[in-house]
């Protein structure tokens, strides 16, 4: 695709801001978590990995040869493996008690598979080898 990069880029920057909404919400302790903030530090800082994902993503997008792409495709897998863990963490129930799901949650899972589609179809020109 000739704008992937960029549609990429755009996921990306979605990602990162899926980080500071909020994921889901805890009756019990009447608490919105988020990719930066959960009771006791309990599920860690999910969103910090993904910000660090996201920077060498768009680096990975915007530099034009051949290792940057596959790097590209590794690290948004990973990425969105991170997401799916990260869903599961987070909307699991636990004790009786089921979180709320809230938008930034799907948002996270969302971005990350339009960033690992978008690694999926760089934009690189092709030489044509003259054979004699």
């Amino acid at each position: 695709m000739k704008n992937s990069q960029w549609f990429g880029i755009a996921a990306v920057l979605l990602v990162v801001a899926a980080c500071f909404m909020p994921w889901a919400y805890f009756p019990d302790l009447q608490k919105e978590f988020t990719g930066f903030f959960s009771e006791l530090n309990r599920y860690g800082r999910p969103g910090e990995l993904f910000v660090a994902f996201g920077v060498v993503e768009i680096v990975f997008f915007l530099i034009p040869r051949l290792w940057a792409k596959r790097a590209n495709i590794f690290v948004s897998a990973v990425s969105f493996a991170w997401g799916i863990k990260s869903y599961i963490l987070y909307t699991a129930c636990y004790r009786g008690t089921c979180p709320d799901r809230r938008i930034g949650i799907y948002l996270i899972l969302v971005g990350t598979l339009l960033v690992l589609v978008a690694s999926l179809l760089p934009n690189l020109p092709v030489k044509e080898e003259v054979s004699e």
